[in-house]
């Protein structure tokens, strides 16, 4: 790492990108260091391997090998994915046994057989860590996004693991409103399955029809953040429609309102009645006007920074900004922003306690985030 010299900046300003680190100040006056790692073409997702070292997606189809030292290698094995709007190659996570089966499971928008209409699909592969360079194999498609829709936009399909080995994926609406609110597909849910894609049997809508035995939630827009705290709880982020993006602790069996309830207004400038004007949904624990546009959600446990453990860490894409939240029992408050100009897609803690963000679009760095000592 260069040399920080210690200067005076001003809130959210850092010197260029060409320095090779830089020092970011928080809107409470939190000091990090930022040093760049590698750089993408519209990278998505990223999750450690056991080694320290990273997979990281490009939406174009694209999964990297990235070794500590920022040298990338291309992971053999990808087949074509649906790449354009936001769909394309997706999130990356490893199986909580990875060490044991080389389990990785990656989401992605593929093509229907009209080729008018997409849909997000979540597979599992072996990752073959001996061959050089690595390589998926035994490809298993594990769930398929229905129905299938025009359109490319709020694929969402973010996965995580939960405390009972339960694979929970976010489905998104494909900006189609009203169907969050069906029992007959699966856009606008939070999804539950088994670490295989079968069915468990203790899900809350058993009698609405097979599709919703998959269901754990309903009534969600455009969900781009999952994680699960230290008190076992699962959170998820969404986009709201015009503002009124929302951080919400997920229960099983509820219903989050999307499209009859939102703190936003339809893009048209239509008004949607707030969240308190219907009781039998559940509200978010804390909600943003105007809009940050979340991506990427991790709720923090390491050392490092040791006065975050328990926040949760938020990327912001119109905001762009990371936002840090303070989580209080089921009370969720923003704390701090911290600012230097770009859309961030994608947040993780490394293994040494790091927070490491991934930009968006072109260019997008990868950059370790660390306490200004």
């Amino acid at each position: 790492m260069r040399l920080i010299i210690h200067l005076l900046i001003i809130i959210s300003i850092a010197v260029p990108a060409t320095a090779g680190a830089f020092l970011i100040e928080g809107t409470k006056g939190t000091k990090i260091v930022a040093v760049q790692v590698a750089v993408f073409h519209e990278p998505w997702a990223m999750t450690f391997l056991p080694d320290s070292t990273l997979l990281v997606t490009e939406k174009r189809g694209v999964l990297w090998h990235v070794a500590s030292d920022g040298s990338k290698t291309e992971v053999r094995g990808l087949w074509e994915v649906a790449y354009g709007g936001q769909g394309g190659l997706g999130d990356v996570v490893l199986h909580p046994d990875f060490e044991r089966n080389s389990w990785v499971y990656l989401s992605y928008a593929e093509r229907g057989d009209d080729n008018a209409t997409i849909g997000a699909v979540v597979v599992r592969a072996k990752l073959d860590l001996k061959s050089s360079p690595l390589k998926l194999t035994s490809v298993e498609k594990l769930w398929v996004q229905k129905p299938k829709v025009t359109g490319k936009g709020h694929y969402s399909h973010r996965i995580a693991f939960g405390p009972d080995g339960k694979m929970f994926i976010t489905s998104g609406d494909r900006q189609k409103l009203k169907p969050a609110q069906n029992f007959d597909g699966h856009l606008g849910k939070v999804l539950r399955l088994n670490d295989d894609g079968t069915l468990p049997d203790d899900n809350p809508w058993q009698n609405r029809g097979e599709l919703a035995k998959q269901f754990w939630t309903m009534g969600h827009r455009n969900m781009l953040g999952i994680d699960f705290d230290a008190d076992r709880r699962l959170w998820v982020h969404e986009m709201g429609p015009r503002h009124g993006d929302e951080l919400n602790l997920i229960i099983a069996g509820k219903n989050y309102g999307w499209p009859i309830v939102s703190n936003g207004d339809h893009y048209s400038g239509i008004p949607i009645p707030d969240h308190d004007t219907r009781p039998d949904f559940e509200p978010p624990r804390t909600f943003w006007v105007p809009s940050i546009a979340p991506s990427g959600l991790v709720i923090y446990d390491g050392d490092l920074f040791a006065d975050w453990k328990g926040n949760a860490i938020i990327g912001g894409l119109v905001s762009r900004a990371l936002i840090r939240v303070d989580l209080k029992g089921d009370i969720a408050k923003e704390s701090e922003r911290f600012k230097w100009g770009k859309r961030i897609r994608e947040v993780e803690q490394g293994p040494e306690g790091a927070l490491y963000v991934l930009e968006d679009k072109t260019g997008g760095r990868l950059l370790k985030l660390t306490p200004r000592r």
